[in-house]
């Protein structure tokens, strides 16, 4: 289908990759957190970034295959600055050792890229007994965010150069339930749907964390965007096991390929086009429209204070 793309008003379509729509611009002097940069649109994007100049740190859940992305790129491209640490977003113990150690290195961070996801796995709870799609779609890069958030603004303020949050979500958050968010039933066994579970989790990141205006009225230049991918061949779909049987055979035709996949992170992350451009949702590489409740800031809010006293009630 994205063969047949025109492109929009940024000059670039479905069809584009990430390196296109980088093509020209200096990332030297950013720094880069890309969660799930250990495969598919995650490495991708770290690839593209360090191509840049920009200095990547993965953090990764699998600590082997981050490292032989990190291989990867500098075999490519031997004057990158690459870096893969453990990070399991599916624990909050992780996360706050991940945000302890960043903010105690003295790294500056210009461009969070919350990128790791979870797709339709079987009911499980996390470490911290929340649904596991739940807890590591949101709950972790909401804690990550809340965690690096000083130091982003550190960064900003010494740098004098915008930083930019960016969560990756998906179209699929327009089939998540009727309701909005199932703030009562986040743990609920019984009434457990994985995709719809799935979509849930993508629909809050849709929301974008944390809140544009709450950046704005703290006084800093930081942007907070989230972006649908586009449908993308990868192993997202492992847990599915007909739909992943359809990618498999169909995946080349109809789906974008990884390349394709990591365009709008990197254009959102790096283009001048979005300097200044806050609180909206990005698809192919252009600016889109989230779902009604996507963009019922009421919810946001609720969103927003029922993830802090569920991060809270972490010990």
């Amino acid at each position: 289908m994205w063969l047949f793309s025109r492109k929009g008003p940024s000059g670039f379509s479905s069809s584009s990759t990430a390196e296109e729509v980088t093509q020209g611009i200096d990332g030297t002097g950013l720094t880069a957190l890309v969660t799930g940069a250990s495969s598919g649109i995650g490495a991708e994007t770290a690839r593209v970034l360090a191509l840049h100049g920009v200095h990547v740190v993965m953090g990764v859940r699998n600590v082997a295959a981050g490292r032989d992305v990190k291989e990867a790129i500098l075999k490519e491209i031997p004057t990158a600055k690459v870096d893969a640490i453990e990070l399991d977003l599916s624990s909050m113990a992780s996360v706050r050792k991940f945000a302890s150690d960043f903010n105690s290195s003295g790294r500056p961070l210009n461009l969070l890229i919350n990128n790791a996801g979870i797709m339709a796995t079987p009911f499980m709870l996390s470490k911290d007994n929340i649904e596991l799609q739940f807890a590591t779609n949101h709950i972790g890069h909401f804690l990550l965010t809340h965690l690096l958030l000083d130091t982003m603004k550190k960064t900003a303020r010494e740098s004098n150069i915008e930083g930019r949050i960016i969560n990756v979500s998906s179209e699929a958050h327009l089939y998540s339930y009727k309701e909005g968010i199932h703030f009562d039933k986040i743990n609920d066994q019984s009434g457990y749907s994985s995709f719809a579970a799935y979509c849930h989790g993508v629909r809050v990141l849709a929301q974008g964390h944390p809140p544009p205006k709450r950046l704005k009225e703290d006084g800093v230049d930081i942007t907070a965007n989230s972006l649908h991918p586009g449908g993308i061949a990868t192993n997202l779909f492992r847990h599915m096991s007909l739909v992943g049987g359809l990618v498999n055979i169909f995946g080349k035709i109809a789906l974008k390929n990884v390349q394709q996949g990591a365009a709008t992170t990197c254009y959102v992350a790096l283009h001048p086009q979005v300097k200044g451009v806050s609180g909206e949702y990005f698809k192919d590489s252009n600016i889109g429209k989230a779902s009604a409740h996507g963009r019922d800031a009421e919810l946001a809010k609720k969103l927003w204070d029922f993830s802090m006293e569920m991060v809270k009630s972490d010990k």
